[in-house]
């Protein structure tokens, strides 16, 4: 299984340790890739402050960000895992699995990313700011830029598996399985259902949908699930004790959407 998140637009501080061994990082494929893409953010940062900030899309409160970007070649790095915080990862809670979960997880979850593409949560990489919707100077769109180099390389890391997609659109349209691949995809969507006068009223949640994604990440890799098709994915969660609703796709080729559907938010 092969489990693709979003990243947090916040993150935690770069560590003190030794800075980003770019060679290092997991799907070596995309390396070239991120050395452009590192450079022109680094260029930018270093040299026009307001111009970096506006292209980031940064508040005057966020204007550190910029010097920090600048700073990426030196900066300590700190395993993805850590760096990512906000309402996915703390439902997550990586850091409190157990060892074999923390195993299923360094092999299973993919991160993706405005300036890194992807990367594991065991990839050792800097804080930074730099999100898939960001246009820069040089290269564009990112998520364009990447999506040429991601299908490439993805297909190969999804091997025959099946994929949890659990991204925001941003980070979705740098990569869509195609064909076989995308049959065996399942995108997840949280419904909040409540009953109105009696009737019951079913709405999308957005803060909330993050934190059940990242209890479901969770509860999977605890269990030690293996689902190998979107339908046995449904029957795990079921037993797992979420309401899940969902039917194949018309066609072949197509990814699953399964709705998990709550009745309390939070």
């Amino acid at each position: 299984m092969l489990v693709l998140l979003p990243p947090s637009e916040g993150k935690a501080a770069s560590g003190r340790g030794a800075p980003l061994k770019a060679e290092g990082l997991s799907l070596p494929g995309l390396n070239e890739a991120r050395r452009t893409v590192l450079d022109e953010l680094v260029e930018l940062c270093a040299a026009d402050e307001e111009k970096a900030r506006e292209v980031l899309g940064l508040s005057e409160g966020l204007r550190g960000e910029v010097a920090k970007n600048a700073e990426l070649r030196t900066a300590g790095a700190r395993p993805a895992g850590e760096i990512y915080t906000g309402v996915l990862y703390d439902a997550l809670g990586l850091a409190s699995l157990d060892a074999a979960a923390k195993r299923r997880a360094a092999k299973s979850l993919l991160v993706f990313s405005g300036l890194w593409g992807a990367v594991r949560v065991t990839d050792r990489i800097p804080s930074y700011r730099c999100s898939m919707g960001v246009k820069l100077p040089g290269l564009g769109a990112l998520n364009a830029y990447w999506r040429g180099v991601m299908a490439e390389v993805l297909p190969e890391a999804a091997r025959q598996g099946l994929v949890l997609d659990l991204r925001s659109s941003a980070y979705a349209s740098a990569w869509k399985p195609k064909g076989e691949l995308a049959g065996r995809t399942a995108t997840v969507r949280v419904l909040h259902s409540q009953l109105v006068d009696g009737v019951e009223k079913r709405s999308v949640v957005s803060h909330f949908n993050k934190a059940t994604k990242g209890r479901i990440v969770r509860d999977l890799l605890q269990a030690g699930a293996a689902p190998a098709t979107p339908a046995e994915l449904v029957e795990t969660l079921r037993g797992l004790g979420y309401a899940v609703e969902t039917e194949a796709p018309a066609k072949a080729g197509k990814a699953w959407q399964i709705d998990v559907v709550v009745t309390e938010i939070h």
